[in-house]
């Protein structure tokens, strides 16, 4: 019952009502799958919005329902309500899902490809939930459509959630076609999403591959400093100047780190280092021929710098290494012609005409050698076993002759002695030793005492009876 009018009500009694509607509203936020919710949790937490409050990692999903268990919903809110505040806690925005307009973007095959993704163009779509107007870290990942990752030629980089991304890279003449990329934004506040489609079309190139290519390391940049537009034509300034071209263009950008390259150590003004490639169809300047000459190499190997002029044309912005500088010059490769292949289909009245037959030929010869060379060989083997075995004995004559008379008086007295004593053993007459006498027969069990006794004294067997 309430209190009356002009009384304040009890503190236990404000307590025990608030723990009430706190439990009554935390009890109303339970939900469960459909076909197995109860009738409070389909009233205040509807099926669409606990699909919403899956999608939240379990510390924010914690925070927003102990947030919201002190708030007592009523039947007129929202079916998912967006905001829930309570116990000083700040709000808490739910996770939602935009989509924006598909982009069509165009490429050359060897050049150099970029597309950046700006944060501004992805913060439009969700929710600002915050009171402050700081804008919100976002995080970029993109996948082939209908893949887990991007193709071969085609990266992803981007160095701080508020920092935008770049995909980047350098399409072949085999990527000639076109494929479809998705770009997925993660709100790191509120746990929103955006995607978008980016159709790129990879055309090729209409002045074909350079003949004349060159790799300079950059060390003074990460890769995403050297992807926007202004940064790449301040480089191509730099190398016109030190190659005495106008006509450069880049071929690919790509990171140190993805060539082998060690992590910098976290220290102010250390860079990963990126490797730019540059293309012409002009030939390289004395400066860089004379950097990659072999007089340059051997002072690279002292630790000196190589032999070259042309170090002020990259200074200050750009630090070059210039011991590994890399020249290429193709060579356009002779094309072999191959066979022409017909439409297959016989031509109206002709004939099938059937290659001719091989002529005739001789097989006796080599008959003769795969046959009588392996018989010959086998013949001179055993003329030369038998010559030894045969020829080459010495005979027990010849042996005797060659012996001295003392040796073979020796051996003929021991094989005497030896002679005389098998006919002496052969010749006595003795008992079997007893140990060799039977003492029980195996097949009829009959036992015989091998100690025979005086026929009136006492029979000790070996064997107890």
């Amino acid at each position: 019952m309430p209190p009356p009018a002009g009384h304040a009500a009890s503190p236990a009694a404000a307590t025990g009502t608030a723990a009430a509607t706190s439990a009554a509203a935390t009890r109303r936020l339970q939900w469960a799958p459909p076909g197995h919710a109860s009738p409070a949790a389909s009233v205040s937490q509807p099926w669409p919005c606990s699909r919403a409050l899956l999608k939240m990692e379990v510390p924010r999903l914690l925070q927003v329902m102990l947030l919201a268990g002190a708030q007592s919903p009523s039947p007129s809110s929202a079916p998912c309500p967006p905001t829930a505040t309570a116990l000083g806690g700040s709000w808490a925005t739910l996770p939602d899902h935009q989509v924006l307009p598909d982009h069509h973007i165009s490429s050359e095959a060897g050049a150099i490809f970029v597309h950046e993704l700006e944060p501004e163009l992805f913060q439009e779509t969700f929710l600002n939930g915050h009171e402050d107007d700081e804008a919100a870290p976002i995080t970029f990942r993109a996948h082939l459509r209908g893949r887990p990752d991007l193709p071969r030629w085609l990266r992803l980089a981007q160095r701080h959630p508020h920092q935008p991304g770049y995909l980047y890279g350098c399409p072949t003449p085999a990527e000639v076609g076109t494929q479809h990329i998705e770009v997925l934004a993660y709100n790191r506040h509120t746990y929103q999403t955006a995607a978008q489609l980016l159709t790129i079309t990879v055309i090729p190139a209409p002045g074909g591959e350079p003949p004349y290519q060159g790799e300079f390391l950059v060390g003074n940049r990460n890769v995403e400093e050297m992807l926007p537009a202004e940064a790449q034509e301040m480089f191509l300034a730099a190398a016109a100047a030190a190659w005495e071209q106008d006509e450069l263009h880049i071929i690919n950008i790509s990171s140190a780190l993805h060539r082998g390259a060690r992590v910098p150590l976290p220290i102010e003004g250390r860079r990963e280092g990126v490797y730019v490639k540059l293309g012409s169809h002009g030939a390289f300047s004395p400066c860089l021929a004379s950097a990659t000459s072999p007089q340059s190499r051997f002072r690279c190997s002292l630790g000196q710098q190589p032999l070259a002029h042309c170090y002020d044309t990259f200074a200050p912005h750009f630090s070059i290494h210039w011991c590994n500088l890399t020249l290429l010059q193709l060579r356009p490769s002779p094309t072999v012609p191959g066979p022409r292949w017909g439409s297959g289909v016989l031509e109206d009245g002709g004939d099938f005409q059937p290659p001719s037959e091989a002529p005739p030929q001789d097989l006796l010869p080599g008959f003769l050698v795969t046959l009588l060379v392996p018989l010959l060989v086998a013949a001179l083997l055993c003329l030369l076993l038998g010559y030894l075995m045969c020829c080459r004995r010495e005979g027990v004559q010849k042996r005797n002759l060659e012996t001295s008379d003392i040796q073979l008086f020796h051996h003929s007295t021991i094989q005497g002695d030896s002679a005389e004593l098998r006919q002496m053993a052969g010749s006595r007459d003795v008992p079997r030793p007893r140990s060799t006498l039977p003492m029980f027969s195996v097949r009829t069990g009959q036992r015989i005492n091998p100690v025979p006794s005086p026929r009136d004294g006492a029979r000790r067997p070996l064997l107890p009876q």
